[in-house]
């Protein structure tokens, strides 16, 4: 699954491998958190409503058809530093009640706070009968581009599950390649359960590969910025230069 073993290798031993973390390591770190439980949500006919929904959506997307079906998002195609990272999640089949009770309140990952997300990471685990991550690291962004890095990222994920999957439902409109029919779905992750789910795996597991990533490089703030282009985080830049898991074909100056 390593498309570009060369360009990884360039990389210092130990950024490569932090950029690079397992899912299992991954799930390690966030349940250490010990994240305490999430308020109830404030209307939770709604929130049951509105996974039925997204469950539907997927059916629908499979034609109706009880098929093995993987949902995919990836994180990361903006920041300036750091890796675009891909989840391929497989959830059973249909809306049953403990399937809602555990993914109540699931959304677009970007509409969640940080600890909704990491409790929802949590019951995605748990409840998912597959979850797979695909990483290319910021070396591969900058061999290839963060299109096709991203891409490469959602291939390994889905690459990475036990078994292809019978249908891929991806969010956005750019078909990556899938080895398996792929269907492309325009925000999906706020439409459809098990992209949904993917966006949180996603983003999930990138926020710890940053946070990791801080304790390397604490003077650019990824424990905060998680690699985005905020001023703060150009500032550092200006002050200190790129350190090895910048993109460097991104533009890292504020003023160029």
């Amino acid at each position: 699954m390593n498309d570009l073993l060369g360009s990884a290798d360039a990389m210092p031993r130990h950024e490569r491998d932090i950029e690079r973390l397992t899912l299992a390591e991954i799930v390690s770190i966030v349940a250490s958190f010990k994240p305490r439980r999430h308020r109830a949500l404030r209307n939770s006919d709604e929130a049951r409503s509105r996974i039925e929904t997204m469950a539907r959506a997927g059916l629908d997307a499979a034609a109706g058809i009880e098929s093995r079906t993987a949902g995919v998002d990836e994180a990361g195609r903006g920041p300036l530093a750091g890796p675009v990272v891909a989840a391929a999640v497989v959830l059973p089949t249909g809306s049953d009640s403990h399937l809602v009770d555990s993914l109540l309140g699931i959304n677009d990952s970007k509409r969640l706070s940080p600890l909704r997300r990491c409790l929802l990471f949590l019951e995605i685990m748990r409840v998912a009968e597959e979850v797979s991550l695909g990483i290319a690291t910021s070396a591969e962004i900058d061999h290839v581009n963060i299109r096709e890095a991203t891409h490469m990222a959602m291939r390994r994920a889905v690459g990475g599950l036990k078994q292809t999957p019978d249908l891929a439902l991806v969010d956005g409109n750019s078909d990556p390649g899938l080895p398996c029919p792929t269907q492309c779905i325009v925000k999906g992750d706020a439409r459809v359960l098990s992209i949904s789910a993917a966006s949180i795996v996603a983003k999930v597991a990138r926020d710890v590969i940053m946070d990791s990533l801080h304790s390397m490089y604490p003077q650019y703030g990824f424990d905060s910025n998680k690699g985005y282009p905020t001023k703060a985080h150009y500032q550092a830049l200006e002050k200190y230069g790129p350190c090895p898991v910048h993109r460097k074909t991104f533009r890292l100056s504020s003023s160029a």
